[in-house]
Order: C-alpha cells, then structure tokens, then sequence
C-alpha cells in the first residue's frame, strides 16, 4: 500500500509535504560533521551525555551563587566600587556585605575559582558527548527547534566564555581582552544562568529517564569487550554508523575524572596556607613565601601601580577628613591605640593567606575626623596612579567592625613597599582589592544608601 503523507511527515519531524525546501535541506546535507554518519563514536548517548550533566547539574549552582555573590562582595553601589556602572536590574541581590566570619570571602572565593577549574574536563566531556547536535541539519525544522537551538547556543557559549575569560583572569593575562573583566563576566554570567535554567527545565525529565536507563554500577564494571553502543534515541546522539570501541566508557569516566582530581590537586593550594600552596602548579601567585614577616603574596607591586618611593618617604601624611581635616604623620599613627588581628587577604583570582596585621582601627581614625563609628562611610584613596582600585569606599559596617584597620604593620614588621607601606587598610572578609595600599587619604561621611 502507498504510504500515506502523515507518515512520511512523522519520520521527517519537520511536517514539511514531499518536494519541500524543507525535505530537499534534510535529503542534501553539507559534507562532513553534519552529515550523521560523520559521528561514529559507540559512546555517546543520553545516558553518557546525562552523567555528566549531573555533575555539572550539581557544581554550577555553586559556582555562579559564588561568582553573584563575590561581585556584591563589593559593594558596588558605593562610590568608587562600581566596576560595572550600567549593569541595570542584574544588581537587584546586593546587600550590604558583612565582616563576619573574617573568613567567608577567602572560602565562597575560593571554591568559585577551584571548582571552575576542577569542572573544565567534566564541561568539555559534555561538549563533545553532545557535539553532534550542533551541527543537526537543517539548522532549525520549525519554530519551537529554532527556539530550542537558539538557547543551545547561547548555553554553549556562554559556558565557553565564562570558563575561558574566568581561567585568563586567574592567569592574570586580562590585560589581552579588548573589554573590561568585571562587566563582561556579569553579563555573560547571567545570560549563561538563563540558557542553563531553560536548558535543565527542557532537559530534566529526559536526563532522568537516561540515568534510568542504564546502572553507574554496572558500566563501571564493563570493560572494553562489553561496550557497546547505547539504544538508537529521537535525538541524534547515538551514532548511526558506530565505529567499534577504542575506550570503554568505564574508561572515559575514569579519564575525565582523572583529569578533574588532577586540575583541583594542582590548584587548592592557592587558598591554602602551608605545604599544599607548593601543589599549587596551574596557580601564577607564590607557591613558595619565604621566612621573612612580608614574604607573602604581592599582586602588583609599587613600581607596577607608578607609586613614587618619595611620595611614601618621610614627608608622607596621612589625610583625615571628616567634620574637619586632620593630617597625621606615620609616628603620630604609630602613637596612636595598635591592635593587632590575624586576618586572610583573598583575592578575586582565588589566591587567599592570613597573616597578622597590626594597626589603628578605622573606627578610631573616624573619630579623629568628627564622624560617630557605625554612621560613617569612608572614601580610601591610595598613592596609585591611575590603577583600577586606586579608590575605594568602605561601607559604615565595615568602618565599625574592631578588626578594620589602617594597618602600619605585618606579622611584627613594618610592611614592605610592595606591601603598602607606610600605610594599607585591612577589612574582614573583603576582596584583596579593597584593602588598598599605599593610602593617602581617608575621607569619613554619611552613609549614602
């Protein structure tokens, strides 16, 4: 019997009649990856695409809640924190960010940056497990695949971007992007957040049906001889010409789980004190301080910022200004009330180290200016020249707190140049660049928000 029409529609699945451009694009493939049968690896299927799409499933909220909340670490509604001027609505979370614990920006910074890096052999698994569908052909058979395709895209790309931008920023080679860091990362982050929820509310049943499937268990016990292809699926990802095994899937899992214990051996040293930072190969920062009380991490140092050794020298002053303008050599601070706090400086690269900070407390220098500890911001400006976070503010919270300080010293040594002699200020559970060096002035007001 002739078939009828419906039939042959149903297994085009783009409901296009016989002799349409639509039937002639699939009928005519360009050569090569969008042709099906380019695809001849016997491992992909749903079930392999969706393991590792659980761990991503599992690890990218954590990730992007980290990334959010380093960016409202910030502050960036207070003078000279807004990295990122015209990012609109995507500020609606920010909060007045706390000092307490001393240690939470060190470890939400930390496991945002460690477990990026340890995710990377998982996310590009992932990719190649489902290569394939980018190159289906025609593009798009109807509106609601266009859609479909469209949010894959953004999906993929924007997780390209993300990880590639955020591993050269770790690097510290920024200075090769043609945009500013802090907006661009916003931004693709939350374009990546939206592709990803739509992407996980679309492919969540599927994924589990594919975990169903098939047993971890089992699969980790198969070896080469028993791989086989998985069941022929509606979505393209099973070969249609498989080629025959070269690693099991056991062995592919291993690989690429391999490869992420590798990656978060050599790279959770950095946040750590101690003989771990040694492990810390893939880390740019120090893995090896030496014994000496400044012989800790330095970002950038005087001579990289343009600050002026004679500008630091004797004849530097301190500016307080308040109510009224007061002006104070380093031995007038030093005459001042001193404590001292073990505080961990982290930065937005991952890096992170307590050391022993010994200063006055901002609290009492906003005295000093007129203004009452705890309903006052301060406006921090450094002998820099022209850097990104020559000027800061600190919010009347972090003003309050009796562990601030204008640090004059480091584990019962002066700080080093490089360290911000002769004067840096050292914030609880602030981002490293926040606790400026090299400080000029000190200007105490009203809060603003």
């Amino acid at each position: 019997m002739p078939e009828k029409p419906g039939a042959q529609r149903g297994r085009d699945g783009g409901g296009s009649a016989p002799g349409s451009i639509g039937s002639w694009l699939r009928a005519h493939p360009p050569p090569g990856p969008f042709r099906p049968d380019f695809w001849r690896s016997p491992l992909r299927g749903p079930w392999l695409t969706s393991v590792f799409g659980l761990v991503l499933l599992a690890g990218i909220p954590i990730i992007a809640i980290t990334g959010l909340l380093s960016y409202a670490a910030y502050n960036p509604w207070l003078p000279g924190n807004d990295t990122t001027p015209e990012r609109g609505l995507l500020g609606f979370y920010f909060f007045d960010w706390p000092t307490w614990p001393a240690w939470l920006y060190r470890v939400m910074q930390g496991a945002h940056v460690i477990l990026g890096l340890t995710l990377i052999p998982v996310l590009l698994a992932k990719l190649w497990s489902v290569i394939p569908k980018l190159f289906t052909w025609p593009p798009a058979r109807s509106v609601a695949d266009a859609i479909e395709r469209a949010s894959l895209l953004l999906l993929v790309g924007g997780a390209v971007f993300e990880f590639a931008t955020g591993v050269l920023n770790i690097q510290l080679f920024y200075t090769v992007f043609p945009f500013s860091f802090y907006p661009a990362h916003l931004y693709g982050a939350w374009i990546f957040i939206a592709a990803f929820a739509v992407h996980v509310a679309v492919k969540l049943p599927r994924m589990v049906r594919a975990l169903r499937s098939r047993s971890l268990r089992g699969e980790l016990r198969t070896g080469l001889d028993g791989t086989r292809p998985e069941p022929p699926d509606p979505g393209g990802l099973v070969a249609t010409r498989p080629a025959e095994p070269s690693v099991s899937r056991r062995g592919l899992l291993g690989f690429v789980g391999g490869g992420s214990l590798l990656i978060f051996g050599l790279s959770v040293g950095q946040t750590l004190d101690g003989p771990l930072r040694r492990t810390a190969l893939l880390s740019p920062h120090g893995r090896v301080y030496g014994p000496g009380p400044n012989d800790f991490q330095v970002n950038k140092s005087a001579a990289a910022m343009g600050v002026d050794p004679a500008g630091a020298g004797p004849g530097w002053r301190l500016e307080l200004a308040g109510t009224h303008l007061t002006r104070l050599s380093r031995a007038d601070l030093l005459a001042l009330p001193l404590y001292t706090y073990a505080l961990p400086i982290a930065c937005v690269e991952g890096w992170s180290t307590q050391q022993t900070w010994t200063g006055v407390r901002l609290a009492d220098l906003a005295r000093l200016a007129g203004m009452v500890p705890g309903l006052a911001e301060v406006y921090v400006e450094s002998l820099e020249r022209g850097g990104a976070f020559s000027e800061a503010s600190l919010s009347a919270r972090q003003v309050a707190d009796p562990r601030s300080l204008l640090a004059l010293r480091v584990n019962g040594a002066d700080l080093s140049f490089d360290h911000g002699y002769p004067a840096r200020i050292i914030v609880p559970n602030a981002p490293g660049v926040h606790n400026t060096k090299w400080v000029r002035r000190l200007s105490f007001r009203p809060p603003t928000g």
